[in-house]
C-alpha cells in the first residue's frame, strides 16, 4: 500500500491575529502535528501560511487555527490548495 501523498494549503487568516502570539503558536502547533511549511505576518494585518502534510494533520491544524492562541480572535480563514514547495521543517518568516 502506498503512503498518502502530502497536501499543501495556502492560508490567509483574518481577525485579531497580529500582536497576540499567533505566529509562534501556529509554528509550535504545526510542529507538534508533524506539519511542514511557514507562517508570517502581512503588512495589512493578516497572517499568511503555507502548510504541508497528510490530510488528517492539516484538518487538525485548520481546526486549531479557528481559535488560535488565547488573545486571538479569528474572523475567517481563506484556504486554497497550493503548489508552492514547503520547506522540510516549519518556519516563521519575516513580515511581508
Amino acid at each position: 500500500m502506498s503512503e498518502p501523498k502530502p497536501k499543501t494549503l495556502h492560508l490567509i487568516i483574518t481577525g485579531r491575529v497580529q500582536g497576540v502570539g499567533y505566529r509562534a503558536w501556529m509554528a509550535a502547533t504545526a510542529r507538534q502535528l508533524g506539519i511542514t511549511g511557514w507562517v508570517r505576518n502581512r503588512r495589512e494585518g493578516t497572517v499568511e501560511a503555507v502548510i504541508s502534510g497528510e490530510e488528517k494533520q492539516l484538518d487538525d491544524l485548520l481546526a486549531a487555527c479557528q481559535d488560535g492562541p488565547p488573545a486571538a480572535r479569528v474572523e475567517h480563514i481563506d484556504v486554497a490548495t497550493s503548489t508552492a514547495p514547503a520547506p522540510d521543517a516549519f518556519m516563521t518568516l519575516p513580515t511581508e
